[in-house]
């Protein structure tokens, strides 16, 4: 009898308790894609981790290894591996050699391809049980194997696996789980018809990184210090960052699928995000209460643009995957190989803190941390060589979790000494001795408070503890996994077909991929290097080149994404200019679905907007009801108001609604509107007007052949449109015309015509209203994208 050997045998070196002790209930381990990469590396280290930690905890194991491989070769790969364990090395060398050789001896081999092999492992598992005397206490499925093979292997499982009743099920699962949030959304659908979310764990390894792991309990123990600090008021500005120096190289099979952000960024590093941002639970050793708390700060971050991330690719990739994919010579791929993303949350506690996300192959150092820089608003007067580091108001102040490699090579928690010195638990992490020679961030480490781990743990080992204690927030829930998908599937989207920087590797980046924010985005601090065009398919006759104005009044032309960056950001300086000189912003807004797209750049990406003191009006407004999903103010208000800090009584929708009718002539709407622009607005002249422009040439809703608004001095008109809702209340050309500065924005291939059309017309309002538009002693910027000018 296999196991009552290895019992008595660990019993006669005097290593564990009675026989009796150990049989309260059997475990079996079975691991699938037992002879691939990662068990070759981690996971059956792991798991003897557990049976050397676990063996005298009460439960007996087996240990099943599992592929498609036949019986034999298997079986020899398997052990192949297993005679390369080693112990930690404070374990002596005689109890290090009788656990070994009872590893080995627990473990067997099993080939898993067809129904009818778990059925064979399913018999053979109970077979043991009932030899040996023994309980069933629980099975662990530990999936070592591509997400494609999920499915057929958890139907396996769940039809001829299965423990008895009384017993648990804990399947484990590597990531990739999902490529965007549909695939991630299908591929849970399809576990959730197999397994119940409880018999699930997702695994993420940085979730077992020592330095990662303790975010929470550092939060959580430190409460008195942190909670005054943690917040907007003092933490300028977070990192995560994540640098390897390796390349992609023999695994651009899956890197050409998955890149960088998907591959780092959307679990690993996102999973540390939330343990700093989240809202402390009162218990974080309950898994539910973290759960909750993740959720909710996910869902406090704002969308992801495409000007939030700058993206890079290792110079040598191309050719490697054209090595090792068989692609042709001409290949491109814009998969990155380094990103660098910046977050905001719109949480009360974070709103306006930036948080760098990074990471990235072919780096210059091997290095992951996780770095939270406090605001320094001391002036010391005593000289620099005098300060006492230590304790001096001027030093930098931040908290470093220090995943590990780099500088220190070791995991640690660092906090500068002139913010606190932190509660830690002593039976697992110890004040470690600062090397004078280091220096982090700048500062010598003696100017921290510096611990790290009494014992090393590798990851998985943790992670397989957790999974064994079953603990399960150390694992990614399926609403957890959706949430983070739902976040950066938006940003993948829009990046999918923007070409990298190219970057040459190591110390050669130089400050190549150095980025830095810029009105709520990132951008490259320096400019790529000139390089000579890939010759392509167009004829120098193809191209076209792009006046610098149109109608005699200055052109600004991009691409649609750019040139809606650069108006939020000319706006901004426009109100900005306006507040210094006169205390107030008086901005005018068209509606339509082209500024929509603005609306929310300016919402979520200009923080320095100074919005309580504008004043918001509108330029036109169909005659429906104000929140009515037609009307123009209702979808300002979803896009823009609603998300910024502009005073109640600085937004002046117009009064198409009055006596529960809709622009009743009798009623005033028009007279109303004009006088309180009248008392506000300084000689009724305008800031800045935002118009579009229609594929018929109207701007507002001032149509053409139309009576009204298009002559005379009357400032706020009705309208007739030629589409419903027909009726509309619209400011005047006479109005327009006053402001200090007009933009008009013009997006999209269907308004090619008629860009073509008015670039080339005289002054003709009744004809084309958009010509009219020439403000008196004011400016006219045109922002035309590209696809409206080229068509």
């Amino acid at each position: 009898k296999m196991l009552g050997r290895v019992l008595c045998t660990v019993l006669f070196v005097g290593a564990l308790p009675s026989l009796a002790e150990l049989s309260q209930g059997h475990i079996s381990v079975v691991l699938l894609g037992a002879t691939g990469d990662l068990a070759k590396k981690y996971l059956w280290q792991g798991l003897f981790q557990l049976y050397m930690d676990q063996v005298s905890s009460g439960h007996s194991f087996t240990f099943h290894g599992a592929a498609l491989t036949a019986q034999e070769p298997g079986q020899r790969l398997m052990f192949d591996v297993l005679k390369k364990l080693a112990c930690p090395p404070d374990e002596s060398p005689n109890r290090c050699a009788v656990l070994k050789d009872q590893f080995l001896k627990l473990s067997q081999y099993h080939q898993l391809k067809t129904a009818e092999n778990y059925t064979a492992l399913n018999r053979e598992i109970q077979t043991l049980l009932h030899q040996e005397g023994l309980q069933e206490a629980g099975r662990i499925f530990y999936f070592s194997v591509p997400p494609f093979a999920y499915t057929e292997i958890a139907r396996h499982i769940n039809s001829s696996c299965r423990p008895p009743a009384g017993a648990w099920l804990r399947v484990v699962l590597e990531k990739p789980f999902g490529h965007d949030l549909q695939s991630a959304q299908q591929l849970a659908a399809e576990l959730m018809t197999f397994f119940r979310e409880e018999e699930m764990y997702r695994v993420d390894h940085y979730l077992g990184k020592q330095a990662v792991a303790h975010i929470l309990p550092f939060r959580d123990q430190n409460r008195q210090f942190l909670d005054p600090i943690w917040n907007r008021h003092h933490v300028e500005r977070v990192e995560i960052v994540l640098k390897e120096t390796v390349d992609a190289k023999g695994r651009t099979s899956f890197y050409e699928q998955y890149g960088v952000i998907r591959d780092v960024l959307q679990n690993h590093l996102t999973e540390a995000l939330m343990f700093l941002t989240m809202e402390l639970p009162a218990n974080v050793s309950r898994a539910e209460e973290v759960l909750q708390c993740k959720l909710q700060a996910f869902q406090s971050l704002q969308r992801l643009e495409k000007s939030s991330a700058v993206l890079g690719q290792y110079q040598a990739y191309a050719s490697q995957v054209q090595e090792e994919l068989q692609k042709p010579q001409g290949y491109v791929s814009t998969t990155p190989t380094f990103a660098g993303v910046l977050i905001h949350s719109d949480s009360l506690r974070w709103e306006g803190v930036p948080f760098l996300l990074a990471s990235g192959k072919a780096l210059d150092e091997r290095v992951g941390y996780v770095r939270v820089l406090f605001k320094n608003r001391a002036f010391c007067t005593q000289s620099e060589a005098l300060r006492d580091t230590g304790h001096s108001q001027c030093a930098a102040k931040q908290i470093i979790f220090y995943i590990g490699h780099g500088a220190l090579s070791t995991p640690a928690v660092l906090v500068s000494r002139n913010l606190f010195k932190p509660v830690m638990p002593k039976g697992s992490w110890r004040e470690a001795a600062t090397r004078s020679e280091l220096r982090l961030f700048g500062q010598a480490l003696s100017d921290y408070y510096m611990y790290s781990p009494i014992k090393e743990r590798e990851a998985y080992s943790v992670l397989i503890s957790n999974i064994y204690h079953g603990r399960k927030d150390f694992f990614i829930t399926t609403e957890n996994l959706l949430a983070s998908w739902a976040f950066w599937t938006p940003l993948l989207d829009s990046i999918s077909h923007q070409p990298p920087r190219l970057y040459p590797g190591g110390v050669e980046n130089q400050h190549l991929l150095d980025f830095e924010m810029v009105s709520g985005a990132v951008a490259f601090t320096v400019a790529e290097p000139a390089e000579l065009p890939n010759p392509g398919k167009q004829m120098p006759s193809d191209y076209k080149t792009i006046q610098s104005t149109f109608r005699q009044s200055p052109l600004v032309s991009a691409w649609a994404e750019d040139l809606i960056s650069q108006l939020a950001s000319d706006i901004e300086q426009a109100a900005s200019r306006a507040v210094a000189q006169r205390g107030q912003f008086h901005l005018a807004l068209s509606g339509g679905s082209s500024p929509a797209v603005l609306f929310q750049r300016l919402a979520r990406q200009h923080y320095a907007f100074p919005w309580k003191h504008t004043h918001v009006w509108l330029v036109d407004e169909r005659c429906v009801p104000l929140t009515d999903a037609e009307s123009n103010f209702f979808s300002l208000h979803k896009h823009l108001l609603q998300s910024v800090r502009v005073p109640f009584f600085n937004v002046h929708p117009m009064p198409v609604h009055l006596n529960r009718r809709l622009c009743v002539e009798e009623d005033g709407g028009t007279e109303l509107y004009a006088k309180e622009i009248a008392a506000l607005v300084a000689n009724t002249s305008f800031d800045l007007v935002l118009l579009g422009m229609g594929t018929d040439g109207h701007t507002a809703s001032l149509f053409p052949q139309s009576d009204s608004g298009l002559e005379g001095a009357q400032t706020v008109v009705l309208t007739e449109s030629p589409v419903k809702p027909h009726q509309r209340m619209s400011f005047s050309l006479a109005l327009i015309n006053r402001a200090r500065q007009v933009f008009v924005l013009v997006l999209g291939k269907g308004k090619h015509d008629i860009t073509s059309l008015v670039s080339r017309v005289g002054t003709q309002p009744r004809k084309w209203p958009i010509s009219g538009v020439s403000p008196s002693s004011g400016q006219l910027v045109w922002y035309v994208d590209y696809e409206a000018l080229l068509g």
